[in-house]
């Protein structure tokens, strides 16, 4: 994990699920934990509170100040709770007005709910991929969360507050082949295993066009980070991520696909051989520095992570 925190257990030295119980320094809520601990500990609860927090920047309900734009941007989970803190000053489950809530987006959300959980000793993660739920005959990309509880991973999506499309329970979505949650691992198979189209996956935003194998290995490469605690922002890139009209590398796709799938179907060889090749290859290791673009189109710029003091 990048920059741990004090209360950040090593990964090596921890059972596979129980390894997510730990903060990342992502997660970690530094000086705002008790916040998090007044949080039920619930998939509903956690989901709850994102969902009061953050207002997604682009389908907010409501019309988001400018002041508010550069919400976005911030990456750890202590840094967005001192935002809303900045601005209420109040439980996290006081009602806020969404003008009024955090400028964020689907990683947001699931990092707040992964934060609330992990708070309280629950293993739990993000996961990046595609969801064909949010719009009709859509797949948009997406983060949603999983948390390890009655001895399986069970998936939700934090920012949903209601049945939606394939969806009918946002606390507990099916997960396999039949999943409206497509992880980027399981869209790289289709893709190369079976031939499918992953034209229509990616962004398709004003100035922004990236979408493809392209868009689709950044997202495989970003969904292993996630898994081992570099949570970083959904317009972060780093290592091997392939800009628009790149290169794309099948071979590393073909074996970060096959080593994640294997993986989430519990193979605990493959889990260790992922976290081998994240640790060791600079091509997906998140490393001190990130080139941050703009869901807005403002100019790409040169990130140091360094987390928060706490």
């Amino acid at each position: 994990m990048h920059a741990p925190s004090g209360d950040t257990v090593p990964t090596s030295r921890v059972r596979p699920a129980q390894r997510y119980a730990a903060h990342s320094s992502y997660s970690d809520p530094g000086r705002h934990a008790a916040l998090l601990e007044e949080i039920e500990p619930s998939i509903a609860g956690a989901s709850a509170v994102a969902q009061n927090l953050i207002a997604h920047y682009r389908f907010s309900k409501v019309p988001l100040p400018e002041s508010s734009n550069d919400d976005i941007n911030a990456r750890w989970l202590s840094a967005i709770v001192e935002i809303d803190q900045g601005r209420h000053a109040s439980s996290l489950l006081a009602p806020r007005p969404e003008a009024e809530r955090v400028q964020g987006c689907c990683r947001d959300q699931t990092l707040l709910a992964v934060g609330v959980l992990r708070q309280h000793g629950i293993p739990a993660r993000g996961r990046v991929g595609f969801a064909d739920y949010l719009r009709p005959g859509l797949r948009i990309d997406h983060v949603v969360a999983e948390a390890w509880m009655d001895g399986r991973w069970i998936r939700f999506d934090p920012g949903l507050e209601e049945p939606r499309g394939r969806v009918a329970n946002p606390c507990d979505i099916v997960i396999g082949e039949e999943s409206p949650f497509l992880t980027a691992a399981a869209a790289w198979s289709d893709y190369r295993q079976r031939g499918r189209s992953v034209d229509d996956l990616g962004v398709r935003i004003g100035p922004v066009d990236f979408t493809g194998p392209l868009f689709v290995l950044s997202y495989l490469i970003r969904d292993v980070a996630h898994r081992f605690g570099d949570e970083l922002l959904l317009w972060d890139s780093w290592g091997a991520m392939p800009f628009p009209g790149g290169q794309v590398d099948l071979e590393l796709g073909d074996v970060l696909a096959d080593l994640v799938q294997r993986a989430d179907r519990g193979d605990g060889d493959a889990e260790r051989a992922l976290q081998e090749l994240y640790e060791q290859d600079s091509r997906i290791r998140v490393g001190d520095e990130v080139l941050q673009f703009s869901p807005r189109g403002e100019p790409p710029v040169r990130v140091l992570l360094a987390a928060p003091s706490r």
